[in-house]
């Protein structure tokens, strides 16, 4: 009876290693992954700040020529740049769910 208990624990143990290994190498994987995006965040991140919108400092309807192109690229441009900010508070989210597993 014995050694049948100690065969069994030696196959649990021998599976829970295995099981270990798994998760070290996923973990890995994930940590790896996880620097990519944080990468990629900061670079999104860096270009939004880039980004003027209409109404800041040195923008006004003189610089776009006062037409109605000029109008038209400044909403284009707030548009692009909200949906940038919706794609990184997703990324962020993303990350921050990833981190606390």
């Amino acid at each position: 009876m014995q050694d049948f208990d100690g065969q069994n624990i030696k196959v649990d143990v021998n599976l829970l290693e295995k099981n270990i290994e798994l998760l070290v190498v996923q973990l890995t994987e994930c940590r790896k992954e996880n620097d990519v995006l944080r990468s990629e965040l900061s670079s999104l991140q860096n270009i939004l700040r880039s980004c003027k919108l209409p109404g800041t400092v040195g923008s006004n309807a003189n610089d776009m020529g006062g037409n109605s192109e000029g109008v038209f690229a400044s909403a284009e441009k707030v548009q692009v740049r909200q949906k940038l900010v919706l794609m990184l508070q997703k990324i962020e989210m993303e990350l921050r769910n990833s981190q606390s597993l």
